[in-house]
């Protein structure tokens, strides 16, 4: 009895498992159902309503015989549901493919340094949106959104996906709202706007320019009110905090997508 239970309950783990796969199972199905070279022209990898993965991910191909220079994948339960060519896209394309030697963060190593920045900031969340593509400087990074049941964004976090190290937080911190940034000064240079090319059913990838928050540089915490600098200074702790936590995390994560893709 007891072992026929266990048997079930393995059996019904591994068919979870299978269907909220990560974002590198996606791909390497992509690279085994369609072409093992496409996965050196992918542009970005998103899903949506993760718990703490997606049901489905959502794969761009650059393509340059689409009519838009764009393929379009959809993975679900290890095999390929959809596999189109939009006619448009909007944005450019043009050096925006993922070296893939550079990822070394899958969407589970992405996830726990999520959940140890909402953790960190006492959010509570329920549901985790994923975006993976390059960052204005050509970086691998990880954008995941967290949500509540009703699919509010509570809060994003950025990871650049090479290193593993949090370059930029929106919301997260207690008191703070998604308007609000609190980005690495490594990272931020003038006004560094992330160019980036939209998901075709137009899901969350990012700022644009017209809405974009940069924020502001830490000789100018003195100005302004007492209370309000305090609230300033205390935020960049936490984020200096959730940095240092995440490269811990990211130490027991790390996982290289071209090793990973070469095992059977």
């Amino acid at each position: 009895m007891w072992r026929m239970l266990l048997v079930l309950l393995f059996v019904a783990s591994s068919a979870f498992a299978q269907e909220r796969g990560t974002a590198y199972e996606a791909l390497r199905v992509i690279g085994t159902q369609f072409n093992r070279a496409a996965l050196s022209r992918v542009i970005s990898v998103t899903g949506v309503d993760g718990d703490p993965q997606p049901t489905r991910w959502t794969v761009l191909i650059a393509d340059r015989g689409a009519p838009a220079g764009i393929r379009e994948f959809v993975v679900a339960k290890g095999r390929i549901i959809s596999n189109r060519t939009p006619s448009a896209v909007a944005g450019s394309v043009k050096g925006a493919t993922i070296k893939t030697s550079q990822l070394n963060l899958d969407s589970s190593g992405a996830f726990e340094v999520t959940s140890h920045t909402a953790d960190k900031s006492h959010q509570n969340f329920d549901l985790v949106s994923y975006a993976l593509r390059t960052n204005y400087r050509g970086n691998p990074t990880w954008i995941v959104t967290i949500q509540n049941q009703a699919r509010r964004p509570l809060g994003t976090i950025h990871i650049n996906a090479n290193r593993g190290n949090v370059t930029r937080v929106e919301g997260m911190y207690r008191g703070r709202n998604m308007d609000e940034v609190v980005q690495d000064p490594i990272e931020r240079s003038g006004r560094d706007i992330e160019r980036r090319v939209p998901e075709p059913d137009e899901q969350y990838l990012g700022d644009d320019e017209s809405n974009a928050e940069i924020t502001q540089g830490d000789d100018e915490i003195e100005e302004g009110d007492g209370d309000e600098n305090f609230v300033k200074a205390e935020i960049k702790r936490r984020f200096r905090q959730t940095k240092r936590g995440g490269e811990r995390i990211f130490e027991r994560a790390r996982r290289n997508f071209d090793d990973f893709i070469s095992r059977r």
